[in-house]
Parts: structure tokens; sequence; C-alpha cells
């Protein structure tokens, strides 16, 4: 059994894991909450004792500073600590700095998304092979258990296509994974999550089709569906962490992620993209001062954390999976409903963070009872699933299964079509006003299905 828990981040998942982890202590051990700003670490530790979430009060749950790319700093702080488990949650660009320090000292390392360099975008697939992979067999000369993409999407997603595979079907055709938020936190525009790191995911769309990788322009297809609890949706055909390691685990012709986006978001995105402030790479200004576009645009968008308290509507967030199962053409859809609202009354937190932050505690609670123990660097999909999801519906995040008429009116035709066609029907028509920005935000009828 590996014990005490070394958390690092501090941003909106940091927060959930922190309030999960402390309610699940008496498993875990000792809480330590890591990041360079030491206060936001302590404003997460106020919010859990303020939730009374400390399940045993003998347990410690403190806040340290740590700059996570200095290597001997954080194999320091995990000594000191005694940590036997290291959920980084923090920018993705700090993951390989994590993971060798957990190589060095021997505690497991999880992470919940692929790692990135500032400068490097959208990088050739499979982008696991780029950094994580390449210690892949150090992780297996040391024993050390690495977990990768263990939060949603990465993460629980991965989990659904090893239990289709395990449980429904005998044989998998496609995989649609479908991630849709049908809440509102009533700003005039916001990401969800870190700003720079969810802007540089779509600058390029690469996915799964027919055994190969193809890339599409962001934005470019677009499919309506009925989602159960949260109705009809328009979604996107859009690159994303899971695939890079989903094509090469789990056998099936096509593997493809959808997102949602409103014709608001997407006429923001468009006009930042158009006129350059979405680059990653820096800029000089007539004063000589060199600047990053991308950095400035999330200095100016609210923080993430910030819009909790008074967000509405659920998410969904599932994976539409057709095959067979003894002859016999079978299309199951696998997904989880969260509620903004129930979120934030439970953990202070908005749904997508929830969403995000309960699944790394739970996969460390996995480690911890030696359940999921692999000694060496997977991705979820590799371990057995069943644990993971059973789990999940104990502390938060339940799962229903939804068996669809193979061709019926409920199910996803996620096939792509040629690209002339697409873009004729991915086009978004908004409504602004320059008196009054937030009338871009009035509800429309939705678009028909296609």
């Amino acid at each position: 059994m590996k014990k005490n828990v070394l958390i690092i981040g501090a941003g909106g998942v940091a927060h959930v894991a922190a309030h999960k982890a402390a309610m699940n202590n008496d498993v875990l051990g000792d809480i330590c909450i890591a990041s360079r700003t030491q206060a936001k670490c302590d404003e997460i530790i106020e919010s859990v004792k303020r939730k009374q979430h400390i399940k045993d009060p003998a347990g410690r749950l403190y806040s340290r500073p740590l700059d996570a790319l200095d290597i001997p700093a954080t194999v320091k702080l995990i000594r000191e600590t005694n940590t036997g488990i290291v959920i980084n949650l923090g920018n993705a660009f700090i993951n390989m700095s994590v993971l060798e320090a957990c190589l060095e000292t021997g505690a497991a390392y999880m992470d919940t998304a692929i790692h990135e360099e500032p400068d490097k975008v959208c990088e050739t697939p499979p982008w696991y092979a780029n950094y994580e992979w390449k210690r892949k067999d150090r992780c297996a000369e040391k024993g050390l258990t690495a977990i990768l993409g263990a939060g949603f999407d990465p993460g629980v997603v991965n989990a659904y296509c090893a239990l289709a595979a395990k449980r429904y079907f005998d044989r998998i055709d496609t995989i649609d994974i479908l991630d849709v938020n049908a809440g509102s936190h009533g700003k005039y525009f916001a990401t969800n999550f870190d700003p720079e790191i969810n802007f540089r995911e779509f600058i390029k769309v690469w996915t799964w089709i027919d055994r190969q990788w193809k890339e599409y322009p962001t934005h470019s297809v677009k499919r309506v569906y009925d989602f159960p609890v949260v109705g009809r949706c328009p979604i996107y055909l859009n690159g994303h962490d899971e695939l890079h390691s989903l094509s090469k685990n789990i056998d099936a012709n096509s593997i493809r992620f959808w997102m949602g986006f409103g014709d608001h978001y997407i006429n923001v995105f468009t006009v930042l993209r158009t006129l350059g402030f979405l680059s990653h790479l820096p800029v000089t200004l007539t004063t000589g001062q060199d600047v990053v576009p991308l950095k400035v645009v999330k200095a100016l968008l609210p923080d993430p954390k910030t819009l909790a308290p008074g967000y509405t509507g659920k998410t969904c967030i599932g994976n539409f999976v057709k095959g067979w199962k003894n002859g016999q053409k079978r299309e199951v859809f696998i997904y989880q409903v969260s509620d903004h609202k129930k979120c934030f009354e439970e953990v202070e937190s908005q749904g997508i963070s929830y969403t995000a932050g309960v699944p790394p505690v739970a996969a460390a609670m996995l480690v911890a009872q030696g359940v999921w123990d692999p000694k060496t660097m997977v991705n979820v999909e590799e371990l057995d699933p069943e644990p993971f999801i059973t789990l999940l519906d104990r502390i938060g995040l339940p799962t229903d299964v939804k068996e669809i008429e193979p061709g019926g009116p409920e199910s996803f035709d996620g096939a792509v079509r040629e690209l002339d066609i697409e873009l004729a029907e991915s086009t978004a028509t908004v409504t602004v006003s320059a008196a009054n920005p937030m009338i871009a935000l009035a509800s429309r009828p939705a678009a028909k299905s296609t």
C-alpha cells in the first residue's frame, strides 16, 4: 500500500481533488497541496475545512510552495512529505519534470493531460510518443506506477472504452467520444479551465479514422445530437489527448472526439485566432518588449475558478460505441452527467473542474489500495476499468449506460463526409450588439440535426 498524497497545482481541478482526497484521507493518508503561489493552496484548504470534508481529523492537510519545473525541489518535497502518490494537476508544461522527480523518489505518478512544450502546439501524433512513452522503459525498470491521463477526458472516457471492449462488444467498429457543457456561467466569454491550455488544443484537429491519423480544420465538422438529460447540443470534431493512446491500445476502426461549442464561442475564438491573439509564440511591441499574445488573452479572461458560484446547467460526457456482440450489431452510449449547481454546493466548484478533479483521486485510492498498481507506465484504458468506474459511482461521478437501436433515431453518425459538404453545414450564425455585448448570449432555436 502507498499512502500520503502530494497534489501539485492550485487551480480549479486541484481544488476539487483536494476536497475529494480529504473526504477519503482514511485511505490516502496525509495530503499536501503545492504550487508556486502557496496562498492559492491555502485558499483550497480553507474551502475544504469550511465544508468539513476532512474525514479523518488525525490526517494532515497542509500546503507548501513549489516550482514544479525545478526537479530537485520537487524531489526534496516528495521526500520531506513522505509522499507515496503524486497527483500532478499543474499545467501540462510541468509533466515531465514531475515525472522525473517521481522516477528519482519512487512515488507513484499520475496526471490528467498530455505533456506540452510552451513553444510547440499540436505536435505530430501520437503525442504520447513524443515525451511520456519515451520514459516507459525507465518506469518498468524501476517498478514505478505512472498512470497517464487520469482525469475525465482523458481518463474516464478511456475506461469507458476498456469497459466497452470488456463487457459490451466482441468487436468494436467506431468510438465517438462526445463532450458537452450545457451550462451557463453568465459571463460574456470565459473558458472552463486554463485558457492557455484550452486554446492551444484547438489549433489543429487530429483524429483517428480508418486506423490512420487524419487532419481537419478546426470547427469544420459539426453535428447536432440529442443528449440524455441536457438535450440537443451542437458538437464539433476535435482533436484531444485520449485519442493518442486509444488509437494504440483499443482495437477499433475509428476513434473520434467531439466537443460542444455554441455559436458565440466559435465567433469569439475565430476572431481571436484570425487576429493572431491565440499565438503561443512571442511578438515584439514597439516598446521593444516581447509578449506572448495567448498569455495576454489568458490574463484578460476570468479565472475559471471564479465561474463556480453562479454556474447553472449540466454537463454530459460519454462514449458512443458501435460494433458487434454475439454476431449482432450493437450500439451503446456510456456516459456521465454532472450538475454545476450541485458541484458548487458540494465542493464550491463548477462542473467542469469537478469532472476532471474527482477521477485522479479515485485512481489514487486504487493505487493506495493496491488495486491499480502496474509498476510501469500505463494509460487508463490499459487497466481494469470496473473498479475505477465502481469507485467513481460512489464518490460523485455515477455512470449510465444506454442501449441504442442500431441505426435508429438515437444513433450517432460520426462518419466524416467530404470536407466541402462538412464546411457548408458547420457555419456559425451569430448575433452581436456593440451597445450591449451580452445580447450575443441570447438563446436561439436549436439548429436542425445533420
